[in-house]
């Protein structure tokens, strides 16, 4: 537990200031877009309507939904670009809505009185208007603050770094101290910031200096530490820079930490983007804004280059998607990292001996009355149909089960669900004593893990040469003895895989 807390908290500084970062820089451009905009349509009852009606409807957007569009549309682009936009765009409709209503709520009686006076509309602006309104577009500001610091936990599936990264890990592998971690630091951080901006929300309304100032130190005091890791990191950039990419599941989790040790023995500083949507990672991977990740054999064959028909030979497949991805997007495969995680149906041994059931055939005679769970991607994919197709199987829709991988285990052991589909990889088929049912008449492709490389790092001298000894280094049983360490063992995913990754070296040096 105290080695867990010490790494959590070593790692604290640079998600805590990514996460700060983002959040400042959301509310800083929405604060300069939203009050210039509510002053020009407060007096234009119609125009104001319709600004917050796009506001209010971008608002409604999911959030994730949102952030892995921006993706696309900024041309592949993740980290800081797209979590940033997203998060202006949720910090608008707050902050507009109260500077229409504060400016609108000032009383006629005084705006008249000072046009008696022989003021200009500006004057009118800064001397009455803002001030009395004052109050409350500071409290849209603390409504943005809040909701745009619990929103940039979710930018962690675009690669950016922030208290999310806690989150999104904890949540995969069962991990509720991080989980809880990453949730304590996000609303400590709402919270602090909500109560210095009201400070500064009651100097407005009391006209004191007092609380101004105490506000202002307070917020200056928050920003500044917080921020002191991406600050000392933009002052002091690490020599050698690469970017290696990984997914939100454990397998990924642990991977990254092999390709960190390789990367950085050969003298390379390495960031990691952890927890990154696959399809993200890609078009991250084709416009070199990550360098290197671990894929699958599979998903390339059917995502990426859209072919429907089945590999006859995984090592020809491989041949082809080398080639594919070499001339078509620039990206380099190395090879296969020694083991296949492919999809597969599992259930309950006891349950299947009883029934006699061996193969997927064997649950054509149950499964329209069966439930069957997998992965939230899965009956999304090519694989599903042609899975069901091949055999025949009848599960009807509402009982096709959509899941979080993590829950997914104990819903198949308790009997909420009847058969899963499972990594072949994965050290809790073991653990929860599953069988796998074979697939006899080949519906899954092959999974092979393989090491993929951008376009840019290829030409770095001295970075294919780091990953090539991973090729053909890892059999199915150490990848799934190192997933058992953190899913069944409850280990950090970054000690396992720095334990892995020791192994490997050794093996080479020798």
């Amino acid at each position: 537990m105290n080695e867990q807390l010490a790494e959590l908290f070593a790692e604290l500084p640079t998600n805590l200031g990514g996460h700060l970062l983002l959040a400042l820089a959301a509310l800083g451009v929405g604060l300069l877009f939203s009050v210039p905009l509510g002053i020009a349509v407060s007096r234009r009852p119609k125009l104001g309507e319709w600004a917050l009606g796009v506001a209010g409807v971008v608002q409604t957007i999911p959030s994730l939904a949102l952030l892995a569009l921006m993706v696309p549309l900024l041309g592949g682009a993740i980290g800081f670009a797209p979590a940033f936009i997203a998060m202006t765009l949720y910090s608008i409709l707050p902050i507009l809505a109260n500077t229409i209503i504060g400016i609108r709520g000032v009383d006629p009686t005084l705006v008249e009185a000072a046009r008696g006076l022989g003021m200009s509309e500006m004057q009118l602006l800064l001397r009455v208007q803002l001030p009395l309104a004052a109050p409350v577009l500071i409290g849209g500001i603390r409504t943005a603050t809040v909701l745009v610091v619990g929103t940039a936990t979710l930018a962690t599936p675009v690669g950016e770094t922030t208290l999310g990264n806690y989150i999104f890990q904890g949540l995969n592998t069962r991990d509720h101290l991080t989980t809880v971690f990453g949730c304590v630091f996000a609303a400590l951080l709402a919270v602090v910031l909500d109560q210095l901006i009201r400070l500064l929300e009651q100097a407005a309304r009391k006209r004191s200096a007092t609380l101004a100032w105490v506000g202002g130190v307070g917020l200056l005091l928050v920003v500044l530490g917080g921020l002191a890791a991406p600050l000392a990191r933009l002052v002091n950039p690490p020599p050698n820079l690469a970017v290696v990419g990984s997914a939100d599941y454990t397998e990924q989790h642990v991977l990254s930490e092999v390709l960190k040790g390789r990367l950085e023995h050969a003298g390379f500083s390495v960031d990691q983007r952890r927890g990154m949507g696959e399809s993200i990672e890609w078009m991250a991977l084709c416009g070199s804004k990550i360098d290197a990740y671990v894929d699958y054999s599979g998903n390339i064959w059917a995502t990426v280059m859209k072919r429907k028909d089945p590999p006859a030979d995984p090592g020809r497949a491989l041949q082809e998607i080398r080639n594919y991805l070499r001339e078509k997007h620039g990206v380099v495969c190395l090879g296969g990292l020694g083991f296949e995680n492919a999809y597969a149906l599992a259930m309950p041994r006891r349950r299947a001996q009883e029934l006699k059931i061996a193969t997927i055939e064997d649950l054509r005679t149950y499964s329209a009355q069966w439930t069957i769970g997998g992965d939230m991607q899965f009956f999304g994919r090519r694989e599903w149909i042609k899975l069901r197709d091949s055999y025949g199987l009848r599960f009807q829709r509402e009982r096709i089960k959509p899941m979080d991988p993590t829950l997914m285990y104990p819903a198949v052991v308790a009997g909420r669900v009847d058969v899963i589909c499972v990594y072949t990889s994965d050290g809790r088929i073991k653990a929860d004593d599953l069988l796998v049912l074979r697939d006899t008449r080949g519906a899954f492709p092959p999974y092979d893990a393989i090491l993929l490389v951008s376009p840019r790092a290829a030409e770095r001298p001295g970075f294919l040469d780091a990953l090539q000894p991973l090729v053909g280094a890892i059999d199915v049983e150490t990848m799934r003895a190192a997933n058992g360490g953190v899913d069944v063992q409850r280990r950090r995913p970054r000690q396992v895989g720095r334990e892995l990754s020791a192994r490997l070296e050794s093996r080479t040096v020798n």
